[in-house]
Parts: C-alpha cells; structure tokens; sequence
C-alpha cells in the first residue's frame, strides 16, 4: 500500500519514533506498528488522518 509507504518514508525522514507517531494519529503503537509491518491496515478513518498528516509536510 503507498499510503503506508509514504507513512514510513515519512517517520524515517522527520526522524519520528513509531510511539510519537502513534500519538499523533490517535492510535496505538501496536496499531502503527501492524500498518508498517504489513499485518493491518488502516480503517477509512485512520486513512484519512494519515493523508492529513503526509499533506502537512
């Protein structure tokens, strides 16, 4: 998924721990951590917080 990509281009790039980013989304490190290792992916919700969020940079 590109959206989850881009989400850990992201975090890599602004040098943002998983937990932080978790934070910042209103969700769980578990949660981030499963978007990122491919386990889960987000809910429509959470997709839209995360384009929010990559829109900001």
């Amino acid at each position: 998924m590109d959206l989850i990509k881009n989400l850990e281009e992201y975090r890599l790039k602004k040098r943002i721990t998983q937990e932080r980013l978790a934070e910042m989304l209103g969700v769980s490190f578990c949660t981030v951590n499963r978007w990122l290792n491919g386990k889960n992916r987000p809910h429509k919700i959470q997709e839209y917080h995360i384009k929010r969020l990559l829109d900001k940079r």
